[in-house]
């Protein structure tokens, strides 16, 4: 059974995923900073030194990266790549700053921008982090970063992903998301991983 390491997991399951993840070939082995939750492995994505080397076979990091500081986010980065096995590959999901800013652009910094389970989500939550959750003590909500569809691509190049696919998603949306392969894949390869793992 192949692997796929849940990188800063919080509550959430294999089924609250991707439909690729969510199948009887994969197990879940879940990994975040907060002991509440109750993770497999505990650390930070800068620190993954409970992982082994090239010890899992994919990577699912949803809405993590940008808690961390800019110049961590290579650190966090090169520790996804150690941990990935050579054939691996990490799916990555963030907020897409370009299509937030319109919105601040036309002055709805607090107003909603969608209905999310926990309530109504302004641009100004996406940019800096759920204020509800700052606001009952969890500050790991944080955000300290953030990313438009080319930087995040860039990113990951830099890094050493040696091909990406990835997609923007605008209102009522606002993220991105990117498959990064440690090694070079064919497009049609890529084009499989996408259909698995990208929303529909």
């Amino acid at each position: 059974m192949s692997v796929f390491l849940h990188v800063g997991c919080g509550p959430k399951r294999k089924d609250q995923t991707t439909r690729g993840f969510n199948t009887d070939e994969w197990q879940e082995l879940r990994f975040d900073i907060d002991e509440s939750v109750k993770p497999d492995l505990v650390g930070t994505m800068t620190d993954m030194s409970a992982v082994t080397d090239e010890s899992v076979d994919a990577i699912f990091s949803s809405h993590n990266i940008e808690h961390l500081y800019p110049h961590e986010v290579p650190l966090a980065l090169k520790e996804f790549l150690r941990v990935l096995k050579p054939d691996g590959f990490l799916v990555v999901t963030c907020p897409d700053l370009q299509s937030v800013c319109k919105l601040v652009a036309e002055d709805k910094l607090t107003e909603p921008a969608y209905t999310a389970p926990a309530g109504p989500i302004a641009p100004l939550d996406i940019l800096y982090g759920h204020r509800a959750s700052l606001a009952r003590g969890n500050l790991y909500m944080a955000h300290r970063c953030g990313f438009t569809h080319k930087v995040l691509v860039g990113t990951l190049r830099a890094a050493g992903f040696a091909v990406i696919a990835s997609r923007a998603r605008p209102a009522p949306h606002f993220d991105l998301w990117a498959i990064a392969s440690k090694s070079a894949r064919t497009e049609d390869e890529m084009r499989q991983l996408a259909a698995a793992h990208f929303p529909a």
